[in-house]
């Protein structure tokens, strides 16, 4: 995997985090750092955490698929970014409460970390994926995401949060279908 696709990989994934961090920034009269801070490292945390979880599951079980592991890395990328881009044209709005609590934090962390961890089952099947330095590099960008999602928020509010959701669907789903191209055509 080039260092573009794991930049946009990265990005992608990140978008979640920044999007609920955005509505955090929102709730909360005065940002900080120490705050954005917070909300980054327990965002950036769990995005670095949830894909190291899902390679090591992907690669126990990595010799018994590897003939479809690109239609896998396809079909597991292209549902979250279609999941992603769903949630941007969802008229639903969600938007989180000022609290940065352990048990406020620790859901919001799991919830918009889930779609890294099929990441990481993908990873487990692509080659030349170095992992550590993979999921430390989606860790940090999320972490620069989500403490500038909390200023946006605070300072524009809630217009960029669904460019934000479709912006990395669509950059998952390309991500997919360049995996699946260079596996069938090159």
């Amino acid at each position: 995997m080039s260092l573009l696709s794991l930049f946009l990989l990265a990005v992608g994934l990140s978008m979640d985090a920044f999007a609920v961090s955005i509505c955090k920034g929102l709730a909360t009269p005065k940002i900080t750092l120490k705050k954005a801070g917070i909300v980054g490292l327990w965002f950036g945390g769990f995005q670095a955490l949830m894909p190291t979880l899902g390679y090591l599951v992907g690669y126990r079980f990595q010799e018994k698929i590897t003939a479809l592991d690109h239609w896998i890395a396809f079909i597991l990328l292209f549902i979250i970014g279609a999941n992603m881009v769903r949630e941007a044209f969802s008229k639903e709005e969600e938007c989180a409460n000022a609290s940065l609590a352990f048990k406020e934090m620790f859901l919001l962390a799991v919830a918009t970390s889930i779609d890294a961890l099929a990441v990481g089952v993908t990873f487990a099947f692509l080659p030349n994926v170095p992992i550590l330095p993979a999921v430390t590099f989606i860790g940090v960008v999320t972490f620069l995401f989500s403490a500038a999602g909390m200023k946006i928020g605070n300072i524009f509010g809630t217009r960029y949060k669904s460019k934000a959701e479709l912006t990395g669907g669509v950059i998952l789903i390309l991500i997919g279908i360049k995996i699946l191209v260079e596996h069938l055509f090159l």
